[in-house]
């Protein structure tokens, strides 16, 4: 952490108390990013990003308010105090409102163990260029692709200072690298699109330009000449690119926010059955060189491997501070926090652990049924869990992947859905979700 961000905290939280806050804290985050874009081999994009921030919570008794700045001279600190301290005053009471108590405090880490920054210089621009160009490049020279929508690469370093009047004073680095193309197959109304991607804590760790455009070349082309399936229940094999929705669609049910307004469909679960009982959800908040690592979370609590589900049975909720506070509960320490709000809860990283198929024998296990490879819109109710999203993919027929679909439906209800997982074995291990490819049993499947 450097001393910049800290005095600049400092700054913060001496104005604040100035104001007349009983108490603040301050999020002070550096970055400093750059992103190319490449289009017919020019340059189509290109954007630098840099700068400080300053977002500063104060709480007047019960009552809080957040206000941010990117402007960090000492006078407009005090006016940004000043502010917040006027906004508190006239905002409700929150009896969930406050920071943490001392002893909750996170007060050792290990930042160098969790690998969150690459040493060295950062990427440069005519680089990034360079191997978005190569991207594109690749994929154009690909038999069926006709245009490229997207070949870009960026690189970005942040560094992350936390304060507050409760005595934490807690920071750390990270560094993201990514690569990504958009390639298109056929013509006017017969176009087909596909992608890939790649984000990774250091860039020798990415997949090469080559392979990003072979890769977004060759899922673009297989799905030419795709058409809507027919209508029916059948399995439906979510693949990896896709599966951590599901998953995702069930962390957020399991939201304090969402429970504590009662506004879930898993609100009644906890202690239940969710997942089969060969199945569990781990948060990973200390894995190495993966973004969604953490040594201390948004409120300076410290950060823990915990189990969400075990044996398939909810065993807590994402909770932080204000929302266990409503709850009775104590903080799972999973508080976010940006610049311009106060901490909410969220996840870190999450792995989905149980017994494996390999990927080619649950498809063969499928019979018929529908491979998901995209997913677009979304119709979740949150209260009930009735899900519908748009998808495409490719037809199962036979065990073996057959023709690309495409402008289908498919829908079921989460609980039911969840309850039937099966997992293949093709998770990545590098990415914050790492969920394989999932087999559901009995979807509804709409097409022509």
């Amino acid at each position: 952490m450097s001393e910049t961000l800290q005095k600049l905290g400092e700054a913060a939280l001496s104005a604040a108390a100035k104001a007349g806050a009983s108490g603040a804290d301050v999020l002070a985050v550096r970055s400093d990013g750059i992103s190319m874009e490449i289009r017919g081999g020019a340059l189509e994009q290109a954007e630098r990003a840099e700068g400080i921030e300053l977002g500063l919570r104060v709480l007047v008794g019960q009552r809080q308010a957040c206000v941010s700045v990117s402007d960090t001279r000492p006078d407009m600190i005090t006016t940004m105090a000043e502010r917040a301290v006027a906004m508190a005053r006239e905002a409700p009471e929150d009896p969930s409102a406050g920071l943490a108590d001392p002893d909750q405090l996170a007060t050792d880490w290990d930042v160098a163990a969790l690998d969150l920054a690459e040493p060295g210089p950062a990427p440069d621009a005519a680089s990034l260029a360079e191997a978005a160009r190569r991207t594109e490049a690749t994929a154009l020279a690909v038999k069926g692709i006709t245009q490229v929508s997207t070949a870009g690469a960026d690189t970005r370093r942040t560094e992350i200072c936390l304060m507050a009047s409760n005595g934490f004073v807690g920071g750390y680095h990270r560094s993201s690298h990514g690569l990504a193309c958009v390639a298109i197959s056929g013509d006017g109304l017969a176009m087909e699109r596909d992608y890939a991607f790649d984000s990774r804590v250091y860039v020798s760790d990415l997949m090469s330009p080559e392979e990003i455009g072979a890769l977004a070349a060759e899922r673009a082309v297989v799905r030419s000449g795709a058409a809507q399936p027919g209508t029916g229940a059948f399995p439906v094999m979510f693949d990896e690119r896709v599966a951590s929705g599901l998953i995702g669609h069930l962390i957020s049910a399991i939201n304090g926010r969402s429970i504590t307004r009662g506004s879930s469909w898993a609100r009644d679960l906890m202690g239940e059955q969710v997942l089969p009982t060969a199945l569990s959800l781990v948060e990973e908040p200390s894995r190495p060189r993966v973004r969604g690592s953490r040594p201390f979370d948004g409120e300076g609590l410290p950060t823990a491997d915990s189990d969400i589900l075990r044996d398939g049975v909810l065993k807590r909720w994402i909770l932080d501070l204000a929302n266990a506070r409503k709850l009775g509960l104590q903080s799972t320490a999973n508080a976010a926090r940006g610049t311009e709000a106060p901490p909410s809860p969220s996840v870190t990283n999450v792995r989905l652990v149980g017994p494996q198929t390999t990927r080619a024998q649950m498809i063969r296990d499928m019979g018929e049924g529908l491979l998901i490879t995209s997913m677009m819109g979304s119709s979740i109710n949150p209260n009930t869990g009735d899900y519908s999203r748009g998808a495409s993919g490719f037809w199962v027929r036979g065990g073996e992947v057959g023709e690309p679909v495409n402008e289908c439906t498919v829908a079921g209800n989460l609980k039911d859905m969840l309850k039937t997982l099966l997992m293949a074995d093709d998770e990545r291990a590098h990415v914050s979700r790492v969920v394989p490819s999932l087999l559901v049993e009995g979807l509804t499947v709409a097409g022509a």
